[in-house]
C-alpha cells in the first residue's frame, strides 16, 4: 500500500503537457480558446452582467452586508464585472431548500456547495456540466495536469456525463482529526506524540481511562464526569454521528457518519459492493465506540448536543479531547485562552487512531462542488451561458479567483513576504482570520467575519501549494505525520447507474440510511445491545431492501466494467 506521502510527492512531480481531446475522449478534457480566455488568463465581462447564485450560510460566521458592499462579492465584481445576486439559506437546511427551488423561477443559475446531486439529475433541473468543461480552461488544466480522470469518473451518470463540477485536489486531504490536552495526557504518563504512530481506538480508550483516573485523583473531575464531549456529531451531525462516526467508521472500513452515503463499500478481494453497515466490521466499529461511552469517557450527549456546548466544555477544561479541523485552529486557541488562560495549557493535533485498517478517512481528491441549473441556459442563451461558464471556471478553478476569495485583494488585506528565503502570503497588520487559522488581537479585523474571505462556499480544493499557503507550522506538521503514519485507501471503482436505478436506489437509500443511522447511535450510546439486538438490526435493514440496493450496485458495476 502506497503511503499518502508518496502520493503527495508523486502528484507534485507531474510535469505533463495538457493533451488536447476529441469530444469522444474521456482520458483528457480539451482546452477551449476564444476571446482571449485561456488557461492563466483573467476573466472579464466587457458589459456588466448579473448571475444568480445560492449561498450556504454558516451560523458560526454568518454573511453580513459588508460582504456585498466591501468584501468578497464586491471584489469579485471589481475583478470580473460580474455581480452575484445571492439567495442565502442557512447551512443546516441548505440542500433541502435548494431542492425545493430546483426547476422553478426561484432557482439560481449557480448552485455551489453541493455534496450529492444524484437526486437532481433525472428530473432535468440541472445540466450535465461535463458538456461544457471544454469551455473551462482552468478546470481542464487542473484535471489533466493532476490526472483526475479516475476520480471524476466516480461521479459519472448513466449517460457517461457528470452533473457537478467538483472541487478538485492535487492530493487527498485529511482535514478532520482530534485535538488533545497533551499537558494533561503527559501528566498522566502518556506521550501522545509517540503513541499516535501506532495507536488504535481501543488503545485510545485505555489511555483515556488512565487520563481520567489521573484527573479524578487530582480533583480535576468526578468519577461520574465524562472527559470527552464532542462537537460536529449532534445537531450538526445530521443524525448520523457526524465527523466522529465518519473517522472511526472508516477505520473499520465502514461508511458512517458524514460519510455514510448509501452505506456501501467495495470489497476488492471479491470484486463487488456490499453493505458495510451490517458487516462484522460495523459490529467492531460500534463496539469500540460504545466502549468509550460505557467506560465513562465519551459523553453520550455528544450525539444530540449543540456544538457550543462541546466547545464550552473543552475551553474550560471539563473535556480533554475534541474534534479539530484546520479552519478552527484560531477559534480553538482563542477559546482556550479565554477559558483557561494563555500559558495554562498545551494542546496537540493528533493523527487519529487506526481500527482494523490503517487508512485515513479521505481517499478521494474530490470535494463538494457546483451544479448549474437548466434555467441558466434558458435565460442566457448559448452565448451568454458559455460566458457564465467561463466566469464559473475563473471563480472556482483559477489561481486568481481562489486567492481572491480566500485571502482578499493583494495589498488591501494581505501581501507577499519573505520568510527564511521562501515567498509566503501574510495578512497585513490589523487583520486576522479564523478561516485561515491566523490569529490576532481582539482589535484586529477578522477578514472572514467582516468581508467573507476564506468562506467555505468558494475556496476549497486546489493545488497543494495554494491549499496550504495559509497553514501554520502546527498544521503543516500534522499533515506530514499523517502522511507518514497512515495509508491511502484505494479508490472505489466507477459504478454508473441508469436513471431508473438512481430513482429506485434513492427511494431505498433514504429510509435505509435513516434506519442505519438511528441504530448506529443507539448501539453507541447503549440504548440497544450490540449482541442481543444485532439480528434484529440486520433484519430491519433487510426490511428496508438493503439486499436490493447491493444487487443494483453490483449489476451496475458489472455493466460499467464491461463497457
Amino acid at each position: 500500500m502506497k503511503k499518502v506521502l508518496a502520493l503527495l510527492l508523486a502528484a507534485m512531480m507531474i510535469l505533463s503537457i495538457i493533451p488536447m481531446a476529441t469530444a469522444e475522449s474521456t482520458d483528457s478534457v480539451g482546452v477551449f480558446e476564444a476571446d482571449g480566455y485561456t488557461y492563466g488568463e483573467k476573466f472579464w465581462s466587457d458589459e456588466p452582467v448579473t448571475y444568480t447564485i445560492f449561498f450556504s450560510d454558516a451560523s458560526w460566521y454568518p454573511m453580513v452586508d459588508t460582504w456585498k458592499t466591501e468584501g468578497v462579492f464586491e471584489q469579485i465584481r471589481k475583478a470580473t464585472n460580474v455581480t452575484l445576486d445571492i439567495t442565502s439559506y442557512d447551512s443546516n437546511d441548505y440542500m433541502s431548500l435548494v431542492a425545493l427551488d430546483l426547476g422553478t423561477d426561484r432557482c439560481a443559475y449557480i448552485i455551489p456547495k453541493v455534496y450529492d446531486e444524484s437526486g437532481w439529475v433525472d428530473g432535468g433541473a440541472i445540466l450535465p456540466v461535463s458538456d461544457y468543461v471544454d469551455k473551462m480552461p482552468n478546470f481542464t488544466w487542473f484535471y489533466n495536469t493532476y490526472n483526475l480522470k479516475a476520480d471524476v469518473d466516480t461521479i459519472l451518470r448513466a449517460d457517461n456525463k457528470f452533473y457537478r463540477l467538483p472541487g478538485m485536489h492535487q492530493a487527498a486531504l485529511q482535514d478532520y482529526t482530534l485535538m488533545v490536552r497533551d499537558d494533561i495526557f503527559a501528566a498522566a504518563g502518556y506521550d501522545v506524540k509517540e503513541l499516535e504512530k501506532t495507536w488504535t481506538w481501543n488503545d485510545l480508550c485505555d489511555i483515556l481511562i488512565g487520563v481520567k483516573k489521573y484527573m479524578v485523583e487530582n480533583g480535576m473531575c468526578e468519577e461520574s464526569d465524562y472527559i470527552w464531549s464532542d462537537l460536529w456529531c449532534g445537531q450538526s451531525g445530521q443524525g448520523s454521528g457526524g465527523y466522529l462516526c465518519k473517522l472511526v467508521g472508516n477505520s473499520y472500513d465502514v461508511a458512517s457518519g458524514w460519510a455514510v452515503g448509501n452505506g456501501l463499500r467495495f470489497d476488492f478481494d471479491k470484486d463487488q459492493w456490499y453493505l458495510s453497515s451490517t458487516s462484522e466490521n460495523f459490529k467492531e466499529f460500534v463496539t469500540v465506540m460504545h466502549r468509550l461511552v460505557a467506560e465513562g469517557i465519551l459523553d453520550p450527549e455528544t450525539f444530540v448536543q449543540d456544538d457550543s456546548v462541546a466547545n464550552d466544555k473543552f475551553f474550560t477544561g471539563k473535556s480533554v479531547i475534541q474534534g479539530f479541523n484546520r479552519s478552527q485552529l484560531v477559534t480553538w486557541m482563542d477559546g482556550l485562552n479565554k477559558g483557561l488562560g494563555e500559558g495554562n495549557y498545551s494542546v496537540y493535533i493528533t493523527v487519529y487512531p487506526a481500527g482494523s485498517n490503517n487508512y485515513v478517512a479521505e481517499n478521494t481528491r474530490l470535494e463538494n462542488g457546483v451544479c448549474i441549473s437548466k434555467g441558466a441556459l434558458e435565460a442566457l442563451g448559448e452565448e451568454g451561458f458559455i460566458k457564465m461558464m467561463r466566469f464559473v471556471d475563473w471563480m472556482f478553478y483559477s489561481d486568481e479567483g481562489y486567492i481572491l476569495t480566500k485571502w482578499g485583494p493583494e495589498g488591501e488585506t494581505w501581501e507577499y513576504a519573505e520568510e527564511n528565503g521562501v515567498k509566503i502570503k501574510k495578512l497585513l497588520p490589523g487583520f486576522k482570520c479564523g478561516g485561515l487559522g491566523i490569529a490576532g488581537s481582539d482589535e484586529d479585523v477578522d477578514i472572514r467575519l467582516k468581508w467573507g474571505y476564506a468562506c467555505g462556499n468558494y475556496f476549497y480544493a486546489h493545488s497543494n501549494a495554494l491549499r496550504g499557503d495559509n497553514l501554520p507550522a502546527v498544521v503543516q506538521d500534522y499533515d506530514i505525520r499523517y502522511a507518514e503514519y497512515r495509508d491511502q485507501m484505494p479508490l472505489s471503482p466507477a459504478t454508473v447507474l441508469t436513471p431508473e436505478e438512481i430513482e429506485s436506489t434513492g427511494l431505498i437509500q433514504a429510509d435505509l440510511i435513516a434506519n442505519i443511522n438511528a441504530w448506529t447511535i443507539q448501539f453507541i450510546t447503549g440504548q440497544k445491545d450490540i449482541e442481543a439486538d444485532w439480528d434484529a438490526y440486520v433484519q430491519s435493514c433487510e426490511e428496508y431492501e438493503a439486499e436490493e440496493l447491493v444487487k443494483t450496485y453490483n449489476d451496475a458495476y458489472i455493466r460499467t466494467k464491461g463497457e
